[in-house]
């Protein structure tokens, strides 16, 4: 028998019990599918009201990461299948992930997540919502959206509008990747703990005496994690905070039409700049737009009024050509040779922009699908 998409298993401690959810598909750098998205879901409903259940931990299984983001293939199958929508199984796949993520961010019980390696896309969803974050000198985060036309979702609507000065704008448009260092610094992170302690972290949870209160178990997880993560690391240097000051600069201003020529127009030999700076160059320039507004229109949003806006986005991006062509060029050709609708920003048609933030009307959305959150 084939191994399940995600290993579901319980493990008693030496007072109560850890629900363990180990992303399984090392293969394809554990990328998140709907039966993935629909069985987390259920073991997060049932956990929740297992009086025995005291914390639950949340890792990918192999050494590359904990997870590369959404099977962007099938999604592509999805949009590019029917073009201007319905697009069924991209619809779905978002309206339950977000759902996942709203359950992570507001669970009731510590979540800890083993940030370890690639973190990407819905990876980065599901460590940005849970309780306790830990990452490793091996930690790798992007948010690559703008090179495949689509756009930081699974909640980045609200973490990035919370990092430090311009940074969560920066990251959005340019696909910049960051580290541990990184992640701490933009509150990505709580805690980062060598790779190798990983087994010994493990056992310790098991020999924790853990209690029947929510609240007591939140504390103490972070005393046991804060143990792990004083035995330092070799932590690589920061990349976001040392440029913060340019990264304000480059990105200051309400003309997005500006902050994308400063950009792309930047004269660096600063490597990780001009690697940031090469993604938003090569990335559609209609993405940015609706990346740079979705960011703007939920600066002051609640957490269900994010997900909920970037549902509605999702699903006009999906019955949208640019994102099949991004992922075409991206992933299935790979001739890194997208033929984007626009040439630069200034080219999109305002109206063009519009309709991106509007309920979709293939079908008509009589109500938002997450507005029961």
């Amino acid at each position: 028998m084939s191994e399940p998409s995600v290993r579901v298993t319980t493990h008693s401690a030496a007072s109560g019990a850890l629900g363990m959810l180990t992303l399984n598909r090392p293969a394809t750098l554990n990328s998140l599918t709907l039966e993935m998205v629909d069985t987390l879901q259920e073991a997060l409903d049932t956990w929740r009201d297992d009086p025995a259940i005291a914390a639950v931990v949340i890792d990918g299984a192999g050494d590359r990461g904990l997870c590369a983001g959404g099977d962007v293939q099938a999604l592509h199958a999805s949009s590019a299948g029917n073009p201007g929508g319905p697009c069924e199984y991209a619809e779905t796949f978002f309206e339950r992930e977000y759902r996942m993520n709203y359950a992570l961010h507001t669970y009731p019980k510590p979540v800890l997540c083993w940030g370890h390696g690639i973190v990407m896309g819905g990876g980065l969803g599901i460590l940005a919502g849970c309780s306790h974050r830990v990452v490793t000198e091996r930690t790798r985060i992007a948010m690559p959206e703008v090179t495949i036309a689509l756009f930081p979702d699974v909640g980045g609507s609200w973490f990035l509008n919370r990092m430090p000065g311009a940074s969560g704008r920066f990251l959005a448009l340019t696909a910049a990747a960051i580290n541990a260092a990184d992640a701490m610094f933009c509150g990505l992170a709580d805690r980062f703990i060598a790779a190798e302690h990983r087994d010994e972290l493990w056992e310790a949870l098991l020999l924790q005496v853990w209690s029947d209160q929510p609240a007591q178990n939140r504390a103490l997880l972070t005393r046991l994690l804060r143990g792990f993560s004083d035995r330092g690391g070799e932590l690589s240097p920061a990349q976001v905070q040392p440029h913060l000051e340019v990264i304000n600069t480059l990105c200051d201003g309400d003309d997005i039409h500006d902050v994308i020529d400063r950009i792309t127009g930047l004269d660096t030999e600063d490597r990780w700049l001009a690697k940031a700076r090469d993604g938003l160059v090569h990335g559609s320039k209609l993405a940015a737009l609706w990346i740079d507004r979705q960011l703007e229109q939920t600066r002051h949003a609640s957490l269900r009024e994010v997900f909920m806006s970037e549902l509605q986005l999702g699903t006009n991006i999906m019955h949208h050509p640019e994102f099949a062509e991004g992922v075409r060029a991206l992933l299935i050709d790979k001739d890194r040779s997208p033929a984007w609708a626009y040439r630069s920003s200034r080219e999109v048609p305002q109206a063009v922009l519009d309709r991106f933030f509007a309920p979709p009307s293939t079908p008509p959305w009589p109500r938002n699908p997450l507005a029961d959150l």
